[in-house]
């Protein structure tokens, strides 16, 4: 099949991990308990921090929007492949295979980006306490994750409207649960050296630069708390770190097994990873942040009183 107008009319099999019947039940349940518990947390960490007007601080005003970012993610990828292995039918069309790729890749960095940005707020509460409440002002808030909104949306522009341009015209499986980017570009029979150099740069810019930035704040938090007399302010001062440092060291961990290697490495293998960060971390990301947050422990108890105090 010839020609890039012809990829506009083509379907893609999203075959998914397994072929085998037996095995796509197991993934089938596994998948969609793996979702509804993201769902809850998440939908669960927005609506009580929500509700809570002590947590009404820029904190947890990134950590909702971190959870929206999570839920709108998996909401994305995880439907859709869960009606793949209940239906025989595995197609997706080519404008749906952009437009998922297009979230997927926006709500990736857009996530990468919120971290970043959690990060500074932890920077500034530790490294320069008596001027929190003026540096972290709701104005600046706002610009912050505006920014972080808009960088996100240029970036999966970008990408998406270069996936354009590539030409279809071999086999149009994709042993993944969703329309992933690298794969699309090794399925490709046109030349895509362009998108593989603007992924690399951009990534390197958008991934690599807030990354730096993560570091150089961390260096100077633990400065601060080695610098803090009791033991227990270091400890206080270093567990409300504790849960983002995690968050971070999942989020990259997965995501450069992905896409940090050149593009002839790339193999099926890496659908494992693929995975964890597109399902397994966005799950994970509540637990983290509420299990050892006193704040939100309280938080998450009040809301979920609310129903049973109303039914009685």
């Amino acid at each position: 099949m010839d020609g890039g107008n012809q990829s506009e009319d083509s379907e893609f099999l999203l075959i998914g991990l397994s072929e085998i019947p037996e095995q796509q039940r197991i993934l089938f349940w596994t998948f969609l308990s793996m979702y509804l518990v993201t769902v809850v947390g998440n939908v669960l960490i927005i609506l009580a921090i929500g509700s809570d007007s002590r947590l009404h601080t820029p904190m947890y005003f990134f950590l909702a929007n971190l959870s929206l970012t999570d839920l709108f993610f998996v909401t994305n990828t995880i439907p859709k492949m869960l009606v793949n292995l209940q239906s025989q039918n595995k197609a997706i069309s080519y404008t749906g295979c952009l437009a998922q790729l297009y979230f997927l890749v926006s709500l990736v960095a857009l996530d990468n980006l919120i971290l970043a940005v959690m990060a500074y707020d932890r920077y500034v509460a530790i490294c320069h306490p008596l001027h929190y409440v003026t540096s972290m002002s709701p104005k600046l808030c706002l610009l912050l994750l505006t920014v972080c909104w808009s960088l996100s949306i240029l970036y999966g522009l970008i990408h998406t409207l270069l996936m354009t341009r590539v030409t279809f015209c071999g086999s149009r499986k994709i042993h993944y649960i969703f329309c992933e980017m690298y794969v699309l570009l090794r399925l490709a029979c046109s030349n895509t050296q362009i998108n593989h150099t603007v992924l690399i740069a951009t990534g390197c810019l958008i991934f690599l630069t807030p990354l730096g930035f993560m570091v150089m704040s961390y260096v100077w938090i633990i400065r601060a708390i080695l610098r803090i007399p009791s033991a227990s302010n270091k400890y206080k001062a270093f567990s409300t770190c504790a849960s983002h440092l995690a968050v971070v060291s999942l989020f990259y961990g997965t995501l450069c097994m992905v896409y940090l290697q050149p593009l002839h490495t790339y193999s099926m293998k890496d659908s494992v990873a693929t995975v964890m960060y597109a399902v397994v971390t966005p799950m994970m990301n509540p637990f983290i942040y509420s299990l050892r947050n006193k704040d939100m422990h309280g938080a998450l108890g009040r809301l979920l009183k609310k129903p049973c105090q109303r039914s009685t």
